[in-house]
């Protein structure tokens, strides 16, 4: 096996077919291009969903990584190790409170997160035992266990799968008021995407977390912020919450917190929420491992310095203003923020899985979802030049539709 089309037969053959791959099988990759197994570059417009916001190989993380593979992978929770300490601080400075629970994959934080709500709900808030609702949005994503597609509106995510696990009310997205109506005394946690991403880049009103954290605060809630595809820079600030000065009670952080090198999550918040966790409650025999906080470390420092964030917010400016210019030659609506934008084409003209084939073929990776919409987010590390080259791109692949 050793072509493309070898290896795709393959994989669809011995593989469950649970992703819908584009027809691209990359062999090697260097900050925003990959190169597939003919030799042909293309120029990574996805940024695995927001996990390679520093780019592919970036030298300071995979450095960190090789540097941590010689001395120690694993010791699992049982013992200390030396980047555990470190890690926990820097990332705790970072969001700004006092502790930090690490885990591995997104899902696993956000399984983190609404286990910590419910139990401040029992332990500190008083909610009756089993009572605890939690109020989450529709079209969310927050990754794909039986309890978050549970309270998913996606089809796809959630039918066939129950029963379902209770306690969720369901509101929609971008109205505060429905927050305030759905609020009864066992609610413990509202759960909201700054961003949604997978939805298609829906940026919510302005104003809107101003007004859910309020309606937190005044009635003894706790605001869970899922940033895992906006945090980390990818907007034009550390996160997405950061364009309101809005800090949430709960961070939910990952995927570009492992660097694109290995899956790293954590949830952050002060000790007065995080500390209803004690030993034998909740843990991972990965979560927080020396390899993962070596390469999280590396990131946190990266952040400090702020240039990402800058860049993201400069770069970002430009693209926005280049996809609208494409607003009645083939794009309905552009939506984002930074360097992460929502395209809905016009689907008269084409869906947004031919678009995106079409850009494939042009050397450019875009995803597309619920049909008409393209999602764009390079990584931040991505030049001016390839950034404008590749909006040219698709400025042609609609202009041939």
């Amino acid at each position: 096996m050793s072509t493309s089309s070898e290896l795709i037969e393959v994989s669809e053959r011995r593989s469950a077919h649970n992703y819908h791959p584009l027809p691209v099988v990359i062999h090697e990759a260097h900050g925003a291009w990959v190169t597939d197994v003919e030799g042909k570059r293309y120029l990574d417009f996805l940024s695995g969903y927001s996990s390679l916001n520093f780019g592919h190989g970036n030298p300071k993380i995979i450095e960190a990584a090789q540097e941590q593979l010689k001395n120690l992978t694993l010791t699992s929770r049982a013992f200390y190790h030396d980047q555990f300490a470190s890690f926990c601080a820097g990332l705790g400075d970072l969001t700004g409170k006092d502790m930090i629970l690490p885990m591995n994959t997104g899902a696993e934080a956000v399984e983190t997160a609404i286990k910590v709500a419910r139990k401040w709900g029992y332990e500190v808030k008083g909610v009756a035992p089993e009572q605890a609702n939690v109020i989450v949005m529709e079209d969310n994503f927050h990754g794909r266990t039986t309890t978050i597609i549970s309270f998913s509106t996606d089809p796809d995510a959630h039918d066939d799968f129950g029963p379902y696990t209770p306690g969720f009310t369901i509101v929609k997205y971008g109205s505060a008021e429905a927050i305030r109506e759905a609020i009864n005394a066992n609610t413990v946690a509202v759960l909201v995407e700054p961003i949604q991403g997978e939805a298609g880049v829906l940026v919510p009103p302005d104003g809107y977390l101003t007004q859910v954290r309020d309606i937190c605060d005044q009635n003894n809630v706790l605001m869970i912020a899922d940033e895992i595809q906006s945090g980390l820079g990818r907007t034009g600030e550390t996160f997405a919450c950061d364009h309101e000065g809005v800090v949430p009670d709960i961070y939910v952080l990952g995927k570009a917190l492992g660097g694109g090198v290995v899956p790293v999550s954590a949830i952050a918040a002060n000790e007065n929420v995080l500390g209803v966790i004690k030993p034998g409650q909740h843990g991972s025999t990965f979560g927080g491992n020396p390899l993962a906080c070596a390469v999280g470390n590396a990131v946190i420092e990266m952040l400090n310095t702020g240039e990402y964030q800058a860049r993201a917010k400069q770069l970002g400016e430009l693209l926005h203003e280049r996809l609208r210019g494409l607003i009645g030659r083939g794009v309905v609506t552009v939506r984002g923020r930074g360097l992460w934008a929502g395209v809905d084409i016009d689907p008269s003209l084409a869906t947004g899985r031919e678009v995106s084939k079409a850009l494939l073929a042009r050397g450019v990776l875009a995803k597309d979802t619920h049909g008409s919409t393209v999602r764009l987010a390079p990584p931040i590390v991505i030049s001016e030049e390839d950034l404008l080259w590749a909006v040219d791109q698709l400025a042609e692949v609609l202009a041939s539709f």
